[in-house]
């Protein structure tokens, strides 16, 4: 378990030397269905779909290879980030927009590094009717996947996307460094859900900023289930006049987990929404959950909301913090940490449940975050992940 002051072996400091900055080639499938049905079977843990008629359309990268990227709709664009360049320079003038090359190690590495990760844009009043999916893989022992993506939602188009990441079985470390800049503009709207499942020695340092522009809507859910080393994350979002903002996070520590996540959000002109919504179950890992909703102007309006259940000893730090700068915002938070009420144990056994039955079904209730727009078929993926979790943190 790792202590809040702790200095020795630091679960924040990534030493860049202990990984591999190579990694050998692996082939382009031009369909879904050529790939390697070991390495399918992964991704479709992490929410990627096989069936091609599902999805609006695909990006998968293996360590540093792009293996499959197809699309099928139009108006919609998704392609390996730098082949976007390389077709459209244009592009170029949103790279490092929202995030500092210079903020850091990780990220002067990632920009110094060749240009990996995914671009996707949909096109002014497009709107997507199937989600688009993507998947970040390691599979190499020891390898520094260093990703730049890039997404842009022009005006008035919606655009709802499946990233999914994960390593292969028999990894034991590796390293993911993914800088993410997203782009919704005006009265556009973005849907984001993550889906990772990480190896429990595998670190993991996405660094995402976000910018919606007037009446734009952007939705970020984040669920991790299962171990993993050390995962560190806090996007940021920018909100602009009558812009939304919703976060949604589903987080489980299991042992030797350390998970320190959360999100920022500055609500920048009058009638800006934000909600950010935490649940974060321990047993056994540590999860530190953050929330800074930022006031800048009157007539915005927030809440933040996280709440966590201790399983197993471990620990469970929720910092929810607001700030307003000025008079005439409106902004809220509740927290709460604890245990499962045995009253709602004793509730249910009386009821023909045994304890076991009890327990579960309280887990899967507080772990039942609603999840605007996920697809039927993932969302009951999603379920029997829970079911299949619940294993490890009894």
């Amino acid at each position: 378990m790792f202590s809040l002051n702790e200095s020795k072996d630091d679960p924040n400091v990534v030493d860049l030397s202990k990984y591999s900055m190579e990694a050998e080639t692996h082939g382009f499938q031009e369909s879904l269905d050529s790939i390697d049905p070991v390495d399918a079977d992964e991704f479709i843990k992490v929410g990627i779909e096989k069936q091609s008629s599902l999805r609006s359309g695909s990006f998968i990268q293996k360590d540093a290879s792009i293996v499959h990227c197809s699309r099928s709709m139009e108006g919609v664009e998704i392609s390996g980030i730098a082949q976007a360049l390389e077709q459209d320079p244009g592009l170029e003038r949103y790279m490092w927009t929202l995030l500092d090359p210079e903020a850091d190690e990780l990220s002067r590495s990632t920009r110094n590094a060749p240009l990996q990760g995914f671009f996707i844009r949909s096109r002014q009043g497009v709107k997507t009717e199937k989600p688009l999916q993507t998947c970040l893989h390691i599979a190499k022992e020891g390898y520094a996947q260093r990703v730049h993506n890039l997404i842009i939602a022009e005006e008035d188009s919606e655009l709802h996307i499946i990233a999914g990441c994960s390593t292969s079985s028999h990894l034991q470390s590796g390293l993911h460094i993914g800088i993410s800049e997203f782009f919704v503009k005006k009265g556009a709207t973005l849907k984001y859900t993550m889906i990772h499942e990480w190896g429990e020695k595998v670190t993991v340092r996405p660094k995402t900023a976000v910018h919606v522009e007037e009446g734009g809507v952007f939705i970020s859910n984040y669920i991790s289930l299962k171990p993993v080393g050390s995962l560190v994350t806090n996007p940021v979002t920018y909100l602009e006049k009558d812009a939304t903002a919703r976060f949604n996070s589903i987080l489980v520590a299991g042992k030797g987990s350390y998970m320190d996540v959360g999100s920022v959000v500055e609500l920048r002109a009058p009638g800006a929404r934000a909600e950010i919504i935490s649940r974060a179950i321990v047993a056994g890992g540590s999860i530190i959950s953050r929330g800074h909703l930022k006031s800048m102007v009157p007539g915005v309006k927030g809440h933040l909301e996280c709440k966590g259940l201790i399983l197993k000893d471990g620990l469970l730090h929720a910092i929810p913090e607001l700030s307003g700068f000025t008079p005439g915002v409106e902004l809220s938070h509740e927290a709460a940490v604890g245990k499962i009420d045995n009253r709602e144990i004793e509730y249910l056994m009386a009821r023909g449940l045994d304890e076991g039955e009890a327990i579960s079904t309280i887990v899967r209730g507080f772990l039942n975050v609603d999840i605007d727009g996920l697809p039927a078929e993932l969302a009951a993926r999603m379920d029997k992940a829970v079911q299949e979790t619940e294993h490890d943190m009894m």
